[in-house]
């Protein structure tokens, strides 16, 4: 089964929804980056179960323990190995779903292959993996910073409502992560009364990257454009990505569609961004615009059909402890693997040229 995700800042998740614990374990990571669990616990805090009303209740404080890798507020070289222990299990709510296979999750999947499966929240396919690549994307974010690279996400969309303006500085203030501080209080509404309705909502996250590097990227088969696609929707409800421009490009006429060229200050830019900072595989300094279409929760307190290991019909409801959109807790997870792809590419970057500029 496989865990792993880059080449050189490579990261290695493990552990299961309702085992003793999760971890991480992050090399490539080059010697003397200042780095402390402050900074990693910073970003797992914002991806953290039970942060608000359209979350999940259960209670996890999700603390990271720095195993190895980090010696007196410095990386050492080494692997970096990170632990988090669970504390707010309650797997009696999933026993009744021991064998059966609950509609829009690996259950069945996971079962025809692996002829085993923990039943408990999903075990390894859950979303409680994503603790690890929140905390690799944190040390990510620290690498990148010294290049001046800035990344940041929010909800775009939660149901059928669309932010219509932007202020990143609304992100971080309500509790949907929009930008929209009028959209942000009509998503909570929408969000709670599925809940209240045992439902649940999807919607549109979007992550971008300011200031990235110019020539991220590996033609042919590892560009940047096929690698952010890999990356998201490795991510747990991710079932469409889009960059720049999107689906709509197909409505566009070349001339429409082309970002033309211009020097400023003495740097090539573009005077539009439909391309999303991408141009052939490779980065090109504008922005990185990435959109992810995030399905609503699998998890739904309503009866629904479904067959299981022995191929008989059955009925279910599923019960336990879920986000009633999983949206904005997504967005850190998107912030992180595009922080971990960028950083990956970004070291694999020096090995380009022989003249690669030292600063």
């Amino acid at each position: 089964m496989s865990s792993s995700f880059g080449k050189i800042f490579r990261l290695t998740t493990w552990g299961e929804s309702h085992g003793p614990a999760l971890g991480v374990v992050v090399e490539g990571c080059p010697a003397g980056l200042p780095l402390t669990v402050e900074d990693i616990q910073a970003q797992l805090d914002r991806r953290r179960v039970g942060q608000s009303k359209v979350t999940t209740p259960r209670n996890e404080r999700d603390r990271a323990e720095v195993l190895s890798g980090i010696f007196e507020g410095v990386t050492t070289g080494a692997p970096i190995s990170l632990i988090t222990y669970n504390a707010d299990v309650d797997s009696s709510k999933y026993e009744n779903l021991r064998d059966v296979f609950r509609p829009g999750h690996a259950d069945y999947t996971y079962w025809a292959k692996y002829g085993h499966r923990d039943h408990r929240g999903g075990g390894r396919s859950s979303a409680r993996e994503t603790w690890g690549r929140v905390a690799a994307g944190a040390i990510a974010r620290k690498i990148l910073a010294t290049a001046g690279v800035d990344i940041f996400g929010f909800c775009r969309e939660i149901g059928t409502i669309r932010a219509e303006s932007f202020d990143r500085a609304e992100i971080e203030r309500n509790i949907v992560r929009s930008p929209d501080p009028v959209a942000a209080e009509k998503m909570i509404e929408a969000v709670l009364a599925a809940k209240e309705a045992n439902d649940s909502l999807g919607g549109i996250v979007e992550v971008h990257a300011l200031n990235v590097p110019v020539g991220l990227g590996e033609p042919t088969f590892d560009k940047l454009d096929g690698l952010i696609g890999q990356a998201m929707l490795s991510i747990p409800a991710i079932k469409g990505v889009e960059i720049g421009g999107g689906f709509d490009v197909t409505k566009w006429r070349g001339s429409q569609a082309n970002d033309s060229f211009t020097v400023i200050d003495g740097n090539v830019h573009t005077r539009s961004n439909n391309a999303g900072g991408t141009l052939g595989g490779l980065s090109t300094g504008e922005p990185i615009v990435v959109r992810l279409a995030v399905k609503p929760t699998s998890s739904v307190a309503q009866p629904q059909q479904t067959v299981d290991t022995s191929l008989q019909p059955r009925e279910i409801v599923v019960e336990g402890r879920h986000d009633p959109s999983v949206c904005p807790r997504a967005v850190p997870v998107a912030e992180a693997m595009l922080a971990n792809l960028l950083c990956d590419l970004y070291l694999r970057n020096r090995a380009a040229r022989v003249d690669w500029p030292v600063g």
